[in-house]
């Protein structure tokens, strides 16, 4: 276990060594850069970028970019590579019950590359200034009609500085007599309102449709309910983001952010207020009865207040158990005047009265369990009931809430073809922003979705390409980040290499056996031939009892012949031993044979 934790000590203290290297490497590096410079000729310059070029990582992928084409019909389309604003009017209205200050449409729009682009050639529409209103309009090749067909409006929006208070939506103005792009302002009517719009933290994707109610003739404006992504994210990465609306005739819809859909739902049923109103309405001169009785409880009015009751016992009284503590001093204050405050010179006692010390905790208080005059703590007064009210009961008489009489709507009408909305004949941005540089690129309105899908691929596509190439991977973003923050070498180190180790002890550190090397050393048998012998000397065992069984039966039969011859054997071999042994007494006894004996 100490070498476990010994082990990752170690491997903390090489992420530590790591990164102070680093640093070196860093110090060393520019030193070095300096010495290039000052010192060495041009030979060695050109050996020196040959291996920074070897070195350095292989170029991204480039995307070319080329300017993108209908695939099919379309009623709009705009890409801005053509460098200029032909085709686009700027207003030059000026605002109703505004200041004149801020009145005019006199925001800047101009044909830029975005900031950083990485599609060279890629222009597009960039409202330039901020804090001002800005409005400029387009018309469409031909008026679209709702008929049978969807429609599709589809654009792109880089917010470049981020977004602070400020919209980028698109406006359909309806075809009228009266339209003049050249007066295009907030008030000018549209059929369809849609695109991302932002102020604090309320992030926005607008759908809105103007619709004519066929009875009064009057328009109003119809908002999609609130999709439930987070939106977030589309304004402030400072990326490209794709923006489409797509409108069916059978009243279905769906909004989509990057090809991916946020929101849908129907025109009838997803729309706030509804298309259609209710079949009934409140009577507006119904009037409540004035016998209408709506309490649910009552005060019983058959209770009586107990004779014990006492409204006026207070809440709380003195604890009259509680007992000064000891060393309590009452004749010391709490707080008392600061000897070492002294007057400041500038003191005008006719301008600012008299000059007193300010206050500060007594000091002899310190030690002390209190100061001043001592007073018996408050408690929760048992006898405490407060004011006497009566209970409540069921109200015999209650009769619901009062809502008044349901009538027929005389302003009921019911339409159950809402897609059927005012032709348009121009696109418009009319914006107003506290953030400049917003880009907007690759407009299109058709009637197909392939035709979108192309259009977005030949251009939000290549963008979304080129970013992607433009961008490392996952290791060269990490790298990337740790040459910025070096302590980040650490938390690579230990969350990469630091389980790898763990993993390796606890797995492989279990307890090792002997080699065979290590049991030819010693002469201690090894585990495989322990058992083997073992096995070994049980069957020589279960042998040799089996062979002792056999003699014993044989000497059985053969102990009555024997018997005679054995013992006359014997008899002879001790007398032949017996002058054998006479001899050796008889030398071992003799003086030439014993040993000296030592003092």
């Amino acid at each position: 276990m100490e070498l476990k934790w010994l082990l990752c000590v170690t491997l903390l203290a090489l992420g530590i060594l790591a990164v102070q290297a680093h640093d070196m490497d860093e110090d060393n590096d520019a030193d070095d850069v300096v010495d290039i410079e000052d010192d060495l000729d041009d030979g060695v310059e050109e050996v020196e970028e040959s291996k920074s070029e070897t070195s350095s990582p292989p170029p991204a992928p480039k995307v070319t970019y080329r300017p993108p084409v209908p695939t099919g019909e379309v009623y709009f389309v705009e890409s801005f590579d053509k460098g200029t604003l032909d085709g686009w009017i700027l207003s030059r209205a000026k605002k109703d019950d505004t200041d004149d200050e801020i009145a005019k449409y006199d925001g800047k729009w101009e044909v830029q590359d975005m900031k950083e682009t990485k599609l060279p050639g890629d222009k597009g529409l960039v409202m330039v200034t901020r804090a001002k209103h800005h409005a400029i309009s387009s018309k469409l090749s031909k008026p679209f009609v709702f008929d049978t067909k969807p429609l599709i409006i589809q654009y792109e929006v880089n917010f470049q500085n981020g977004i602070e208070c400020g919209g980028a939506y698109v406006k359909l103005l309806s075809k009228t007599p009266e339209l003049n792009l050249d007066q295009f302002h907030d008030k000018t009517p549209y059929t369809i309102m849609f695109g991302p719009d932002k102020c604090g933290e309320d992030y926005k994707l607008h759908f809105i449709f103007r619709h004519k109610n066929p009875k009064t003739g009057k328009y109003e404006e119809k908002h999609a309910k609130r999709p439930d992504a987070d939106l977030k994210t589309y304004f402030t990465d400072k990326k490209t983001h794709l923006y489409t609306l797509v409108l069916n005739p059978d009243n279905s819809f769906e909004i989509l952010v990057d090809q991916t859909v946020v929101n849908s739902g129907n025109l009838l049923n997803d729309m706030s207020p509804p298309v259609n109103p209710p079949r009934e309405i409140e009577d507006p001169n119904d009037q409540k009865p004035e016998d209408w009785d709506e309490r649910p409880k009552i005060p019983d009015p058959d209770a009586v207040k107990p004779d014990d009751w006492d409204e006026d016992a207070p809440a709380k009284i003195a604890d009259e158990n509680a007992v000064k503590p000891e060393g309590w001093l009452d004749d010391e204050p709490e707080y008392v005047a600061d000897p070492d405050a002294e007057k400041p010179e500038d003191w005008d006692e006719d301008m600012d009265g008299e000059w007193e010390a300010p206050q500060i905790a007594n000091p002899k208080c310190e030690t002390a369990p209190g100061c001043g005059t001592w007073q018996r703590p408050m408690i929760d007064n048992p006898n405490y009931k407060g004011k006497w009210k009566p209970p409540m009961i069921d109200n015999v008489n209650y009769q619901g809430i009062w809502k008044p009489r349901k009538i027929p709507n005389p302003d009921f009408f019911e339409d159950l073809e809402p897609f059927k909305m005012t032709p348009f004949s121009a696109v418009g941005l009319e914006l107003w922003s506290m953030t400049s540089d917003i880009f907007f690129d690759n407009f299109i309105i058709c009637t197909e979705r392939a035709v979108a899908d192309d259009w977005a691929s030949d251009g939000w596509g290549l963008k979304k390409a080129a970013d992607g190439a433009a961008e490392p991977g996952v290791v060269g973003q990490m790298m990337a980040a740790a040459e910025e923050r070096p302590w980040l070498w650490v938390v690579y180190i230990l969350t990469v290499a630091l389980p790898v180790f763990l993993v390796v002890l606890f797995c492989c550190s279990g307890k090792k056996q002997a080699s065979a090397a290590e049991y030819k050393k010693t002469d201690a048998p090894q585990p495989d031939v322990m058992d083997d012998e073992k096995e070994e000397e049980k069957d020589k065992g279960e042998k040799e009892e089996e062979e002792e069984e056999d003699a014993n039966e044989e000497k059985l039969g053969s102990d009555a012949d024997l018997g005679s011859a054995s013992q006359e054997e014997e008899e002879e071999e001790e007398e032949d031993r017996k002058p054998a042994s006479e001899e050796e007494e008889t030398v071992n006894r003799s003086p030439r044979n014993r040993k000296p004996r030592k003092d």
